[in-house]
């Protein structure tokens, strides 16, 4: 599979649409990612998906998939190697991971939560310009 099967098998799931974040493609439903071609220039197209899925993925096809170093594995973020991956795995873990997506977008709303749907949406809060006397450096004598 290439990048651009990534794209197109991504993109043909109800809602998804294509975004950028950090200067990668990434795949949104309801605003928020399911998958990322973060590490495309490496060959692997990202899946955000639970440890206990990922798991699983690693387990059954340790060929295809592999975690994300550090942090973001931990949490379930997995790549899947394009090169090694058949269309019928590529659209099953892509539909894995739009639809655990939907279910965590389903359950922030009913928390009464909003998806965001645009980085213009989210308010950042402003530094203060006032400095607290604790953060200024003591004189030595």
């Amino acid at each position: 599979m290439t990048i651009e099967d990534f794209r197109r098998i991504a993109l043909s799931f109800e809602g998804a649409e294509e975004s950028s974040h950090m200067g990668a493609a990434d795949f949104r439903v309801g605003g928020r990612i399911f998958a990322t071609l973060a590490s495309a220039k490496q060959g692997y197209g990202n899946l955000m998906i639970t440890p206990d899925q990922q798991a699983a993925f690693v387990e059954e096809m340790p060929e295809i998939f592999l975690p994300v170093h550090g942090g973001w594995g931990r949490n379930g973020a997995t790549h899947i190697r394009l090169a090694a991956a058949t269309e019928d795995i590529l659209t099953g873990a892509l539909q894995t991971a739009w639809k655990l997506r939907l279910k965590k977008n389903s359950q922030a709303r009913s928390k009464g939560h909003k998806p965001t749907t645009s980085a213009q949406e989210i308010e950042v809060p402003r530094p203060s310009r006032k400095k607290s006397p604790t953060s200024r450096p003591k004189k030595r004598k």
